[in-house]
């Protein structure tokens, strides 16, 4: 976490930090870090829990309270019931994490602008961030996931995620050993058949097979060669005449000077391709 605090400036002098605590083992983790790295951080921030119940039947109203409490960390519960507003809107059977999502952004978008809150901090993890990937890809037809690290749409929020470097399964070992009260989420835990969840299945069969592959697709998305994708709005491929005639004017002299050299001293020059590449 604090390597990727470090490389994506998530937190500087003076930040009012909102850590969004839901009750899942990945929240309660990243606040329990933030906390130990508070201590010792070059730079003086503050941290303050905040979490929405969305009055989901059967929540446990005591428990966050009550560990954050006993913690002395400062929080704010805020209290809006989007269950209500789930369930009527979304069909039975059908996926209800997108307008979930959306309500609970909006509210607490909301309360971070009430309260001077400068970093919003999200409980997304290395994995999360590459099923978003394939998620987007599979079923959006779009190269991209969550970032470490975003500006909201409006331009008033700045989104972290400082577990971004790590696997979920340090974070599931890291939770059992802390012993952290974890809240299921009963609103969408049924559904079973949501996309993320085929998405996930197919992200562990490949690294049981292929230990190490989820880091080297994340490693990736840090990785990226613009001019090898097909996107015109991300790459100049209309100006590539343009540059292969200026590079061409520029050689001239020097090819006109060096041509006996250059045939004396040849050798083989690589193209800078992998073996699986294509011309």
């Amino acid at each position: 976490m604090g390597k990727a605090i470090e490389d994506f400036r998530m937190i500087e002098e003076g930040d009012r930090v909102m850590v969004c605590l839901s009750g899942g083992k990945d929240s309660y983790t990243l606040l329990d870090v933030l906390l130990s790295l508070q201590r010792s951080a070059p730079v003086r921030f503050e941290l303050v829990a905040v979490n929405l119940d969305q009055k989901q039947p059967g929540f446990p109203q005591h428990v966050l309270p009550d560990y954050l409490t006993a913690l002395g960390v400062p929080f704010h519960v805020i209290e809006q019931d989007t269950y209500r507003v789930v369930k009527r809107v979304i069909p039975e059977g059908r996926t209800m994490c997108g307008l979930c999502s959306r309500l609970r952004r909006g509210a607490l978008y909301r309360y971070a602008s009430e309260n001077g809150i400068t970093k919003v901090a999200l409980g997304h993890h290395r994995d999360d961030i590459v099923e978003t990937l394939f998620l987007n890809m599979f079923f959006g037809g779009r190269l991209k996931t969550m970032p470490p690290k975003l500006l909201s749409e409006d331009g008033r929020h700045i989104v972290i995620r400082p577990m971004a470097y790590v696997p979920e399964r340090e974070i599931e070992r890291y939770a059992r050993a802390r012993q952290f009260p974890i809240i299921p989420c009963t609103l969408c835990g049924s559904q079973q058949h949501l996309q993320r969840g085929i998405v996930k299945k197919m992200l562990t069969d490949w690294e049981r097979e292929f230990p190490g592959r989820t880091e080297a697709i994340f490693s990736s998305l840090s990785n990226v060669t613009t001019s090898h994708l097909a996107d015109p709005q991300a790459f100049d491929f209309g100006g590539l005449e343009a540059r292969r005639a200026a590079t061409l004017a520029a050689q001239q002299p020097a090819a006109a000077a060096g041509a006996e050299d250059k045939v004396a001293n040849a050798i083989p020059i690589s193209s800078g391709r992998e073996p699986w590449e294509e011309l």
